[in-house]
Formats: structure tokens, sequence, C-alpha cells
């Protein structure tokens, strides 16, 4: 009576075993190959969208305690796919900015526009803009610089 079960439990696992391997994978290297496509992969470096800013610098020079100034970053995708901009960030509240919520197509050019709020600030000012997109790299640094002065002469 006890081969019964025993005969019952090796019959199983040889079907189990039978149905498990009834693939046609052939090695390590197919697993793995199986393993990448069920997982998205990113378009290749040469493919990526790229931005590329005409300057990712600007100074204002001088300016009088309490002025507001905007300067927009000018930049294009020299990329061959979509480019997106995710988010953009400043290092400071005194700075804010606005982008293309759009898609920019290759080849296309946009402006980032930045303004900086004097008010409350006293002597050289130096701000970074934190770009985030779907580029390689995906992360771009702006800078302003700016010097705050009681009055302008």
């Amino acid at each position: 009576m006890k081969k019964l079960p025993l005969i019952t439990l090796i019959s199983a696992f040889v079907l189990l075993m039978f149905v498990s391997c009834n693939s046609t994978s052939t090695g390590p290297e197919k697993a793995a190959a199986s393993a990448a496509d069920s997982v998205t992969t990113p378009p290749d470096k040469e493919n990526m969208p790229v931005i590329s800013f005409e300057e990712d610098t600007h100074d204002f020079g001088k300016l009088t305690a309490g002025e507001k100034v905007t300067y927009a970053f000018k930049f294009k995708n020299t990329g061959k796919s979509v480019l997106i901009i995710s988010n953009v960030s400043t290092s400071c509240g005194c700075t804010v900015s606005s982008y293309p919520k759009k898609p920019i197509q290759p080849g296309e050019g946009a402006t980032l526009d930045v303004t900086f709020d004097s008010e409350g600030k006293q002597g050289f000012q130096s701000k970074t803009i934190t770009v985030n997109t779907n580029a390689e790299p995906a992360t771009a640094y702006l800078h302003i610089k700016v010097q705050v002065v009681e009055s302008v002469e």
C-alpha cells in the first residue's frame, strides 16, 4: 500500500519535469535573451534624443534689489528620437522656470525660460536649474549668475 503513494509522487514529479522542460530553449543564452525580451529596453544610445543648449550659463550682470529678470535658454533636440522634458527644478525659490510640455521632435528647437527674483537678495547670486529628460545623459544643468546691489550705478 505504501508503494502506491510513492509511485504517484514520482509520476507527478516526472510529469512536472517533462512539462517544465518542454520549451524550445537551448541553454543559458536563450534564457537570458528571453528574460531581456520581457523587460522594456531603452533605445540604443545612437538613437536617443539629445538636448543641446546654445549656452548653459547666463550672467544677468548687476541688478537693483527687488528686480525680476527673465532669460530664455535656447535648445535643440539634436538626437534621433523625440525629446521629452519631464521636470525642471531650481536651486532656490527665487528662481522659477517654464519649459515646453509637448515632445520636441528631432531637429526641433525650443526655449526654457528662467526668471530670477532679486527681492530679499544681496551680493553675488549663483543658481542652478536642473533639467530632467529622456535624453542621454538624462540630466542637464543650467546656471544663472547675478550681482544684486542696492542701486545700479
